[in-house]
């Protein structure tokens, strides 16, 4: 019963970052095509906020369902699967951290251009490329993670 709840609460954490991640993305995307300051700050502040409500809560989440599934299944956290995905998941981290800042940078530059009926600056547009830069790769981790858990492969440089 304990790892049924574990894997259930592992999976749905998942689901929330895959989620999550795209929906951002989508809304941000999206805000962004249409030039408007008032719109992007508005799209913007919603995903600030899910970042942190959705996003954070699943980054703590995950880590500690994840330890306590391996636990409670009998697996070392030394499997080969398992340390390509702490891996992959600290190399998200490691994007998705700046994502956050520069997601809150870009709403204020927005709100505050939207504020005297101005285009978004030119430091937004900067930080929007690089954003959408370090989508890719979380993104693309993320997906990975995801593979391994589904399918636990043998990682024959990494298990012995």
């Amino acid at each position: 019963m304990v790892y049924f709840l574990l894997k259930y609460l592992h999976v749905i954490g998942a689901a929330v970052l895959l989620g999550t991640g795209a929906g951002i993305a989508f809304f941000m995307l999206l805000a962004h095509r249409t030039g408007d300051s008032g719109t992007i700050a508005a799209v913007a502040r919603i995903v600030v906020i899910a970042d942190f409500l959705f996003t954070a809560t699943a980054v703590v989440a995950q880590p500690i369902t994840g330890v306590a599934l391996a636990w409670n299944a009998g697996y070392s956290l030394w499997v080969g699967w398992i340390v390509l995905s702490i891996l992959l998941y600290v190399l998200t981290g490691l994007f998705w951290l700046p994502v956050v800042w520069m997601q809150m940078e870009m709403r204020d530059l927005a709100g505050r251009a939207a504020a005297i009926g101005q285009v978004p600056p030119q430091r937004y547009h900067c930080l929007f490329r690089l954003w959408f830069f370090f989508g890719f790769p979380a993104f693309a981790a993320v997906l990975s993670i995801l593979w391994l858990m589904i399918t636990r492969p043998i990682i024959p440089w990494l298990d012995t």
